[in-house]
């Protein structure tokens, strides 16, 4: 059995493009944060815009649900692995979401 991941998903790009006032989801991303909600697996959005505009997008998107919390990203980490921190962590572009 697969183990159930912690999941966090931007939103700047990720989940939406902005072209001015207007947002285009992007659905691979949006099909992606469903599979992976479906999957059991635990999702939190972040957004250098905040966490309440991360909630309002995922709102938007009908995808709120899927999420166990909303964050703003963070600007400082304290933590003793340092540099090497996200060494372990699986990056996937919104380009391939759909191939994950």
């Amino acid at each position: 059995m697969e183990r159930k991941r912690i999941i966090y998903i931007d939103v700047d790009d990720t989940l939406i493009r902005t072209f001015g006032t207007k947002q285009i989801p992007m659905t691979s991303c949006v099909d992606y944060v469903r599979r992976m909600h479906a999957d059991g697996h635990t999702l939190y959005c972040w957004s250098r815009g905040g966490a309440e505009y991360s909630r309002d997008v995922a709102a938007s998107l009908g995808i709120d649900e899927c999420f166990l919390g909303f964050l703003p990203k963070p600007d400082v980490v304290l933590d003793d692995r340092g540099a090497d921190l996200l060494d372990y962590c699986e990056f996937i572009l919104p380009s391939n979401a759909s191939n994950h």
